[in-house]
């Protein structure tokens, strides 16, 4: 296993798609009391930032986080997906040498560039788990309240 998969799939915490796993519609689009996002929030965040490092040239990300919440269940289970193949790719990217080696800017390298997503997404799930834990949501598989 390369660090890349690691860190962006399955690594120092549990296993990213458990992470998300179980969850509905009203549970990721409930924001508790004094938190300042909801679990959808957290992980559209998240999905702006890693696409734009594994898409280079595509749109810059716009807001930080959504202007609106999902409507449907699908709409989660997309975000996810969408994630989830993101990180795949930049796990991939682990088997490509010199390509992590390319310079994306003067002076930092694409391997540079995701390290820093590795750690902002970790950041933010760990604000995941924390929101997960806040409404009886955790551990994944629980019966929740």
């Amino acid at each position: 296993m390369h660090i890349l998969e690691h860190l962006f799939l399955v690594g120092e915490f549990a296993e990213r798609e458990r992470l998300l796993s179980g969850l509905t519609l009203e549970q990721v689009t409930f924001r508790p009391e004094d938190a300042s996002h909801s679990i959808y929030d957290e992980l559209w965040h998240i999905v702006g930032y890693q696409q734009s490092i594994i898409e280079p040239g595509g749109a810059p990300p716009g807001d930080l986080f959504p202007t609106v919440a999902p409507e449907h269940e699908d709409q989660w289970h997309q975000l996810v997906r969408v994630f989830l193949t993101g990180a795949r790719a930049a796990a991939d990217l682990g088997q490509a040498p010199a390509r992590l080696a390319a310079e994306v800017e003067p002076g930092v390298t694409l391997a540079d560039e995701l390290n820093c997503v590795a750690v902002h997404n970790a950041y933010h799930f760990g604000k995941i788990v924390a929101l997960r834990q806040r409404i009886g949501a955790w551990p994944p598989g629980s019966q929740s309240g």
